[in-house]
């Protein structure tokens, strides 16, 4: 990586073009994603365990508002699980996005 004198002449470390116009620039921000994607990826797993339950009953599609009412409790079903630690993939997603931010910069060092 190069360096870059700053106003008072000090060297600086200069970021990288693609570290600054990443999405995922901050860790935070992808952790976050990390976290948004493990939710939706259990609303998805959720949603085929309460379809395959069958249609009778107050989550069934015969009922007023019954399907409606599924999709809400499964988001919030999966909302829960992800804020109380997920299942795990996440952290692994979390992991990767570092490691493919850091990959076009290593041989930079």
């Amino acid at each position: 990586m190069r360096a870059a004198a700053n106003s008072e002449g000090r060297m600086a470390k200069a970021v990288p073009s693609a570290t600054r116009n990443s999405p995922f620039a901050s860790p935070d921000k992808a952790k976050k994603t990390a976290q948004e994607f493990e939710t939706m990826f259990l609303e998805q797993t959720l949603e085929r365990v309460f379809a395959s339950s069958g249609t009778e009953g107050p989550l069934g599609d015969k009922g007023t508002g019954g399907a409606v009412y599924r999709s809400m409790l499964v988001k919030e079903y999966a909302g829960g699980i992800a804020k109380s630690g997920g299942v795990g993939i996440a952290n692994q997603i979390y992991r990767e996005l570092l490691k493919l931010q850091e990959a076009p910069h290593a041989g930079n060092t």
